[in-house]
């Protein structure tokens, strides 16, 4: 097939870069695009902001990609002007230059936008419905002006699970004429084969048997209920070792630091939980594949990265018991609530030795062809 007629997608890499969810997810989406049959694979047009350019490695494999620096507009800034000039500033410029089918995802639709391109917007969670005490009041401002301006003046809506799109409806009245697709991204594992296990766990300073949270240090990702259950583990004579990887809050004096600083400190569990903070995303899914099981402790997700990863790496889960995380995990996953942590204790007082031999999952190249061909589905 010759480039001219292939399908043209335009893809907005435009995340501040330490939402490291975000970035991961528009990676996935390339490189899931390269799982397709080469006839159908689209050319795709990457408009990065220049804050992100060094992640723009990671998409060098994707045979048809064009990589185009784009300054966008600040989200509350691009949001007025447009409204005022009555023209979308995050979006219109591009169309004018690139003769593009879709473009996935665009965030803002302060107006409408006159193209024959589809426009998707997507809407990775309702965490801030939940949860608005972990938002400042101009984040929870823009968050509400992007949902009510999405449904007033576009079509075309991505959310990530099914358990969204019931908050979505329990939230905003959805008009009739919004096509709302549901789309469970997969996470690419690239080769890791050069990244040795027994060289991570000396490097890291890690024990063999160790359990896993790839988590920010956010309160809502519930940390402490897994501090404290190697705390009352301890206290059992049952030793339990957990490793964390994950940003630390910007602020040196975080209360919630603070706070699991202080379960460290009063139950001398500094050799039992080792916070490795942010590491090479290949070494962090190296130890994700041989590690015990992977914890998610989280008070709300959306459609979770790190399971993604566990389910691509044929690691076990131990998940709280979200609608979301039963929807990607199923009977896979061993649950428990996120508020007892006996319940925690008690899983990880009996959780069976790992066998490496096991497959958990469903097979990752049957996974990662049928999100290809849905995405593209979506586009077309």
């Amino acid at each position: 097939m010759s480039d001219k007629n292939r399908f043209k997608l335009g893809v907005i890499f435009n995340f501040h870069p330490s939402w490291m969810g975000g970035v991961i997810y528009i990676i996935n989406i390339v490189k899931t695009l390269n799982f397709l049959d080469d006839k159908d694979k689209p050319h795709i047009y990457l408009f990065y902001n220049p804050i992100l350019e060094k992640f723009l490695d990671e998409f060098k494999e994707y045979p048809y990609l064009e990589k185009v620096e784009w300054n966008f507009p600040g989200a509350t800034k691009g949001f007025f002007k447009s409204v005022i000039v009555r023209k979308n500033l995050f979006i219109t410029d591009i169309l004018k230059e690139y003769p593009l089918d879709a473009v996935y995802p665009l965030q803002d639709f302060p107006v409408k936008t006159n193209t024959s391109a589809k426009l998707i917007f997507w809407r990775p969670d309702f965490q801030h419905k939940y949860y608005p005490e972990f938002f400042s009041r101009k984040v929870l401002m823009g968050r509400h002006l992007r949902m009510k301006s999405m449904m007033k003046n576009s079509s075309e809506l991505v959310l990530s699970s099914h358990d969204a799109f019931n908050d979505m409806k329990k939230f905003y009245r959805v008009p009739e004429k919004l096509n709302v697709h549901i789309y469970h991204f997969v996470s690419i594992i690239d080769d890791l084969q050069g990244v040795n296990i027994s060289e991570l766990l000396k490097q890291y300073k890690l024990p063999e048997t160790y359990y896993l949270i790839s988590n920010q240090f956010h309160k809502h990702k519930n940390h402490k209920i897994a501090f404290e259950a190697v705390a009352e583990l301890k206290k059992m004579g049952v030793r339990v070792n957990l490793a964390i990887t994950g940003r630390f809050p910007d602020a040196s004096d975080s209360p919630y630091m603070k706070e699991l600083h202080q379960i460290l400190d009063e139950n001398q569990l500094h050799d039992q939980i080792i916070m490795l903070g942010i590491i090479p995303r290949n070494d962090q899914l190296q130890l994700m594949r041989h590690s015990q099981a992977v914890l998610q402790p989280s008070l709300f997700e959306g459609w979770s990265t790190v399971i993604e990863d566990a389910r691509s790496l044929q690691a076990p889960v131990i998940a709280a018991n979200l609608n979301v995380n039963m929807e990607q995990l199923k009977d896979k996953g061993t649950y428990f609530d996120p508020h007892n942590v006996d319940e925690l204790v008690e899983i990880l007082k009996k959780y069976p030795a790992r066998d490496m031999n096991v497959q958990y999952y469903e097979d990752y190249e049957v996974r990662v062809k049928e999100a290809a061909e849905s995405l593209m589905k979506i586009f077309n």
